[in-house]
């Protein structure tokens, strides 16, 4: 039997759809460097094209410059610092005492002021159940950590020295038209700054002020409990005062009237409303992501991707209803122009 045009087109189409949804599902393990890859390249790119365009550099050197560049400021801190806090988890893993102490005259506060004895338990089940989502072993998954940095570096480096091959590439397979593509690239970049450049800056300057207020009450391990609270900011609103809230309630429990109230009052009214302040002035100069999109992304995120899942669950999430309202602009335009066209015919 043979098959006609239509049917031929049909017949690739499927293989199409069956190699790439397998190609789609191996690609699975690496969907975080894929994920990084994209990340970099958005924020890092008007970098390359000024060391390239005024300053004349060589393709080649501005991409290894900026890989170098990228990973002693970005990738090779949030190693440091994950894998300081999964050493100090483990620490208190092995001489769990004090916070036994700690837990244990907390309980006894939350008891006798708001009668509250099994509202901790539950709180700390929950966290450790938290932190080990969130910070997986960087010992057993070093090989596989390794493997993701050398992946998105290597298509950095391509997709940098060959930009203008890149992104008509981008442009010729786009399901949308071209003006639309161009839009669509705006915005992307823009959610891409919101959610990494945005909340990184406000995570960074969360946890400084955690450490800066567990320096001034003498609370001990001020950068440890930092670096947990900027890990924790990405979750708008409730990210830091997971943090400083327990700490403060303990001072009190422990009889430190002055830094348990001092710290409260610092978190209360400082490093919450710095959240909205850098928000404010985040929302005006490019996008905002709305706090539910963030809650819910780190929900959809930390399962998948571990710590990463911080920035990547609220910016999958974020490019899924952009991607949507482009879909959506794309439809109404098309029903106008049928309309236009029925019109014009009658």
């Amino acid at each position: 039997m043979l098959f006609n045009y239509k049917q031929r087109n049909n017949v690739v189409l499927i293989i199409l759809i069956v190699l790439g949804s397998a190609i789609l599902y191996s690609l699975r393990t690496i969907a975080g460097s894929l994920l990084s890859t994209v990340i970099m390249y958005t924020i890092f790119k008007p970098i390359y094209c000024y060391l390239v365009e005024r300053w004349s550099w060589n393709r080649v050197l501005a991409a290894i410059s900026i890989i170098l560049g990228s990973f002693v400021i970005i990738v090779l801190p949030f190693l440091i610092l994950s894998i300081m806090v999964i050493g100090k988890i483990a620490e208190f893993q092995k001489d769990p005492i004090q916070i036994k102490v700690s837990i244990s005259r907390l309980e006894d506060f939350l008891a006798e002021k708001f009668n509250k004895l099994d509202l901790l338990e539950n709180m700390t089940q929950k966290v450790s159940t938290f932190a080990s989502d969130l910070f997986p072993s960087i010992v057993g998954g070093a090989a596989e950590i390794l493997l993701g940095i050398v992946i998105m570096y290597f298509l950095l480096y391509f997709m940098f020295t060959k930009h203008e091959d890149f992104e008509n590439q981008l442009m010729h397979y786009s399901p949308f038209k071209e003006h639309h593509a161009v839009k669509f690239a705006t915005e992307l970049k823009n959610t891409t700054y919101s959610n990494v450049l945005g909340q990184g800056f406000i995570a960074m300057v969360q946890g400084s002020l955690v450490s800066i207020g567990f320096f001034i009450f003498g609370i001990n391990d001020a950068v440890f409990w930092g670096v947990i609270s900027t890990f924790l900011s990405f979750l708008p609103v409730i990210g830091a005062p997971i943090v400083f809230i327990p700490a403060a309630l303990i001072e009190l429990a422990n009889g430190n009237q002055i830094a348990g109230i001092g710290l409260l009052l610092w978190g209360l009214i400082l490093i919450i409303n710095i959240d909205n302040v850098i928000r404010f002035i985040i929302a005006k100069r490019v996008a905002d992501t709305h706090p539910i999109i963030t809650v819910i992304g780190v929900v959809i995120g930390i399962p998948v991707f571990g710590i990463m899942g911080l920035v990547f669950g609220p910016l999958l999430l974020s490019y899924f209803i952009l991607t949507i309202r482009i879909y959506e602009t794309s439809r109404l335009a098309a029903e106008r122009l049928e309309r236009i066209k029925s019109t014009e015919e009658k």
